[in-house]
């Protein structure tokens, strides 16, 4: 790996975004299992539930051994507050990693057109090169309301220098053309559209630099409380157990960290997650069978195995919560 002692400068940065269950997390694990062995590679993920689970996730399968490296940020928009939560962490990723290349992930109901804001801020002109950004669709989802109606799933479009239509093995005859259609139409004139399965995109989707997004910019008010630390960075209390809500763009989460001496009986717990509705669920579990990792989308539930984690974690999105779901976990443990 090369080791680097210069000032960190014009870093390629991509942003990957998409809505919920579009497949980012598995995508951007794809591109790192292909990224150049010499290269370091930075990964900055935002999470809408204040758990965070995805640095878990990520870090489960790659590690600074193999020149990736981590930082989430938990919570909502990492671009609120004036996007000082979002300068924290990549500034410390930054310092931290001296990366080759840098890789963004809003939440899937997040704003993207202010994280583009922020990177394109005076301060960073320097530090980053902004290359494409990059948004995931799941093109059957353009025969539905709650996306096509919904600002975010629209901007996430609007923003792209690239479309990619991810499940293509999914989808039905008409669902390549309606997507491609609804990309000339939402989005910008030069704008690009391919499609891959499994979240398998081409590292030559990254290369190149964003054409730069020219329309209006669009604020938003949140109104986040932070008078308390998030839940992510609370000490776990005697209980050995910790729970978090969130709320915003119509979608609810809740979300549970447990202590690592809190272990989950595999199979009870497969049984309760493979039941689960939910419009998206991560989670990183200590079980008697080892640790594993899961991904809920209403395609399906994917499980993978992890080398490690800290403690097990669990977040949820949906229009509503099942708030019977936390009694249902603590009874998948091990006596």
């Amino acid at each position: 790996m090369t080791t680097k002692t210069t000032a960190i400068k014009a870093i390629p940065t991509n942003i990957i975004t998409g809505f919920l269950g579009v497949g980012k997390t598995t995508a951007i694990l794809n591109l790192l299992k292909n990224k150049p062995e010499n290269e370091r590679w930075a990964v900055l993920v935002n999470e809408f539930g204040e758990i965070g689970v995805d640095g878990s996730l990520f870090q489960g399968q790659q590690s600074t051994e193999q020149g990736v490296f981590i930082s989430e940020v938990p919570g909502g928009c990492m671009c609120c507050a004036a996007g000082l939560p979002m300068q924290i962490a990549l500034n410390q990723l930054l310092n931290k990693s001296k990366p080759d290349r840098l890789l963004i992930e809003p939440t899937g109901l997040g704003h993207p057109k202010e994280v583009l804001e922020i990177l394109s801020a005076d301060y960073y002109q320097d530090v980053l090169s902004l290359h494409k950004t990059v948004t995931l669709v799941d093109a059957r989802n353009l025969t539905d309301t709650r996306y096509t109606d919904h600002q975010t799933f629209n901007q996430q479009i609007e923003i792209a220098d690239l479309v990619i239509g991810n499940k293509l093995d999914l989808y039905q005859v008409d669902d390549k053309s309606r997507l491609t259609n609804y990309v000339k139409t939402h989005g910008q004139a030069d704008a690009q559209t391919i499609f891959c399965q499994h979240g398998e995109i081409p590292f030559s989707a990254l290369q190149g630099l964003t054409s730069g997004y020219t329309k209006a910019p669009h604020h938003h008010h949140h109104h986040h409380k932070q008078e308390k630390p998030l839940v992510s960075e609370q000490p776990m209390p005697e209980i050995g157990f910790l729970s978090a809500v969130n709320e915003g763009e119509g979608f609810q989460s809740v979300g549970w960290r447990f202590a690592a001496n809190k272990v989950f009986n595999y199979q009870k717990l497969f049984a309760l997650l493979t039941g689960i509705n939910a419009e998206r669920m991560k989670a990183v579990f200590i079980t008697n069978d080892g640790v594993f990792g899961y991904n809920l989308t209403p395609d399906a539930l994917t499980e993978i195995e992890l080398d490690d984690c800290l403690e097990s974690r669990i977040e949820l999105i949906s229009v509503k919560v099942d708030d019977s779901l936390e009694a249902e976990l603590l009874g998948c443990l091990v006596e």
